[in-house]
C-alpha cells in the first residue's frame, strides 16, 4: 500500500481520494476545497486532511488536481524529494513545466479521470510511465499508456464531449419534461434510457458506436429522423473542427 497526497481537493480528487482509501492507501488531501476535505476526513475512511506542505511532505505518491491557472502559485514553495511519484490531472499542463517546478522529482505521469473512477470503468490514457496509475487504479479501470503528450491532450480534448452530451440530454429532458409536465420522470428516462445503451455495448473494438447507431437509425425510423435533422443542421460536421480548436489550445496553438 502507498502513502498518496492530493494537491486540490475537488470533484476529481475526492473520488480518487475515497477509491485509494477503501482499496487500503494512506491517503491525505489538501485542506482546501474546506467542504470537500471536511466531507472526506468525515468519510470514516480513514483520509486525513492538511496544507498543502503536510500533503507533499507525508506522501510518496503526489496528485497534482489544482487549476491549470494557479498550479505553479501552489506548488512554488513546496518541497518535493527525488523518490517522489507525481501524477498529473491537470490539462494543458506540460509536463517539462512540473518537472521544472517540483523538482528534484522525475517520475511523472499525466492521466485523465473522471469521478465515476471510484466506481471502475473509467478510462484513464496516460503520458509518461503508466506504472503509477495502473498500481493504484488499474484493477478496476482500464488504463491506456500514450505515445506522448499531444497524443494525450487530444483525449483531453475528446473528454470534453461528456459535458457536451450531457448538456443535449440536458435539453432533452427539458423539451420532454415541458410536454410532459413530469420533470424528474422525463430526466430519469432520458439518462437511465442512454445508460443503457452504453452499458449493452461490449466496448472492446473500433465501430460499436457506429453500428448501435446505425441498427436503431434504421430506414423510416424516428431515430433516423432524429440523426438525419442534426446531420442537416450541421451538428456532427462542425465538431471535428472544434476538438482541433480545443486540443490546439493546449498546446498553445491558439
Amino acid at each position: 500500500m502507498s502513502r498518496v497526497g492530493f494537491l486540490g481537493t475537488g470533484h476529481i480528487a475526492a473520488p480518487m481520494a475515497r477509491a485509494l482509501a477503501r482499496a487500503g492507501h494512506e491517503v491525505i488531501v489538501s485542506r482546501r476545497s474546506e467542504a470537500v476535505s471536511a466531507d472526506l476526513a468525515a468519510s470514516g475512511l480513514g483520509i486525513a486532511v492538511a496544507e498543502n506542505a503536510g500533503v507533499v511532505s507525508d506522501s510518496e505518491i503526489v496528485f497534482l488536481c489544482l487549476r491549470p491557472a494557479v498550479w505553479a502559485d501552489v506548488v512554488r514553495d513546496l518541497t518535493f524529494r527525488a523518490d517522489q511519484r507525481i501524477v498529473s490531472v491537470m490539462a494543458g499542463v506540460p509536463m517539462a513545466e512540473i518537472a521544472a517546478a517540483c523538482a528534484p522529482v522525475s517520475d511523472i505521469s499525466v492521466t485523465i479521470p473522471y469521478g465515476f473512477i471510484e466506481h471502475g470503468g473509467c478510462p484513464l490514457p496516460v503520458a509518461g510511465d503508466p506504472s503509477v496509475v495502473q498500481a493504484l487504479f488499474g484493477a478496476d479501470n482500464p488504463v491506456l499508456p500514450q505515445a506522448d503528450e499531444a497524443a494525450l491532450n487530444h483525449h483531453f480534448a475528446a473528454s470534453t464531449m461528456v459535458a457536451a452530451a450531457l448538456g443535449l440530454l440536458e435539453q432533452g429532458a427539458e423539451w420532454l419534461a415541458g410536454k410532459t409536465g413530469a420533470p424528474e420522470a422525463a430526466e430519469v428516462y432520458v439518462s437511465n434510457l442512454v445508460t443503457g445503451v452504453l452499458n449493452g455495448l461490449s466496448r472492446d473494438r473500433a465501430g460499436e458506436l457506429h453500428d448501435e447507431k446505425m441498427a436503431l437509425a434504421s430506414p423510416n425510423t424516428l431515430n433516423l429522423q432524429m440523426v438525419e435533422g442534426l446531420a442537416a443542421q450541421g451538428a456532427f460536421d462542425g465538431l471535428p473542427g472544434l476538438l482541433d480548436t480545443i486540443s490546439d489550445s493546449m498546446d498553445g496553438k491558439t
